[in-house]
């Protein structure tokens, strides 16, 4: 056995979804109708990355090139940059139903080429969730989409498209490493679905798992089923803040996720009803923390750190929205990651309806 527990062999992905790195060269990938996380040790050979940032235009055209397929055929799940050398790491999938093919893409930061991670003989190891929802499960898993995904629905004046999707791929939405644990964010079979677990890695020790309630402000209620859109760290890794869909922005303090502990989160802003939370990522501006939060249908969200935790908890519906907030004025930002400490690489969805990638400059944000 190699180093984290890894041994090499083939690795056959049902489905690719969340993407997080760990440690060296370790990326974590959620396989969503295993439920299952695989740690892959990619082995990149690329140089060190530059303080400078990154842009590819047309990205949709240059997956399809690769992939030998249609514009329409390429879907993106995650995207996740490696810290060393800034390649660009996307979970991709090639077709749709039983056609469908999942890819663990790699884009050089330095030249923009296209390459497929090469699963057979990598050195992997994977841990299979304990109380997902089963795959017969009738249920339905629903969120405002980003682009052209779902059906168009409306809501008195306002128009979005609705994704109804098997309960069973909530089971994983969002995975992130913080100082050998990592954090799954999703659903499980228990009576509080909406679920945090902390499995150590390497994989090896027993793994921890929270029941999660929040009051959601548009709903006026306090839910225990909603699963966690998207999440980060911040705080020196010492909370989290996680966003649901329509949209509540709700704190957890790490050393309140005692094993098997019920847990309420403190709700700290409302983004509005008729949006689904994409991705969160924090970064540093003049020595002071912030977070970035993307949306489905809304602009991208800038709040400072500061603010959040001066916040008092929202209990009521609607109104105050909570912590304060700009809009740095970028349309169709959809998953986002570091790409070094001057820049956030994000997937950004043009007026022309094709996605590109673009570095938005911490400084100017």
């Amino acid at each position: 056995m190699g180093a984290f527990g890894l041994e090499h062999g083939d690795v056959a992905f049902e489905s690719v979804g969340a993407l997080t790195f760990g440690p060296a060269d370790i990326l974590f990938v959620a396989d969503i109708r295993r439920a299952a996380i695989v740690a892959l040790d990619v082995a990149d050979a690329g140089s060190e990355g530059a303080a400078e940032p990154f842009e590819l235009h047309d990205l949709d055209s240059h997956l399809a090139s690769y992939l030998g397929c249609g514009v329409d055929d390429v879907h993106i799940a995650d995207l996740a940059v490696h810290p060393r050398t800034q390649n660009v790491y996307l979970s991709v999938t090639r077709g749709s139903g039983d056609a469908a093919v999942p890819v663990i893409v790699r884009i050089s930061r330095h030249d923009g080429s296209v390459s497929a991670v090469d699963l057979k003989g990598i050195a992997f190891s994977e841990v299979a969730l304990e109380d997902p929802p089963s795959a017969g499960d009738e249920r339905l898993d629903m969120y405002v989409a980003y682009g052209d995904e779902g059906e168009l629905v409306k809501f008195g004046e306002r128009e979005f498209r609705l994704v109804r999707n098997p309960i069973r791929t909530a089971s994983i939405t969002d995975i992130k490493y913080v100082d050998g644990t990592l954090f799954v964010a999703g659903l499980s079979n228990e009576e509080f679905a909406s679920t945090l677990r902390r499995i150590p890695f390497p994989f090896a020790a027993d793994s921890a798992a929270n029941g999660l309630e929040i009051f959601h402000v548009s709903h006026g209620v306090w839910e225990t089923a909603a699963p966690i859109r998207t999440f980060a760290p911040y705080g020196d890794g010492s909370s989290i803040i996680a966003s649901y869909t329509c949209t509540p922005l709700v704190t957890f303090p790490l050393g309140d996720l005692r094993p098997g502990a019920h847990v309420k989160g403190t709700t700290v802003a409302e983004l509005g009803s008729g949006n689904t939370p994409l991705d969160i990522v924090s970064f540093m501006q003049d020595g002071q923390e912030h977070l970035l939060v993307s949306n489905s249908t809304r602009p991208l969200v800038k709040i400072a750190c500061s603010d959040i935790d001066r916040q008092e908890p929202l209990t009521q519906p609607r109104f105050p929205e909570g912590a304060p907030r700009q809009e740095p004025g970028y349309k169709g930002v959809g998953r986002m990651d570091a790409l070094n400490d001057d820049f956030i690489l994000a997937i950004q969805l043009g007026d022309d309806g094709r996605r590109h990638l673009h570095s938005l400059s911490t400084a100017s944000l």
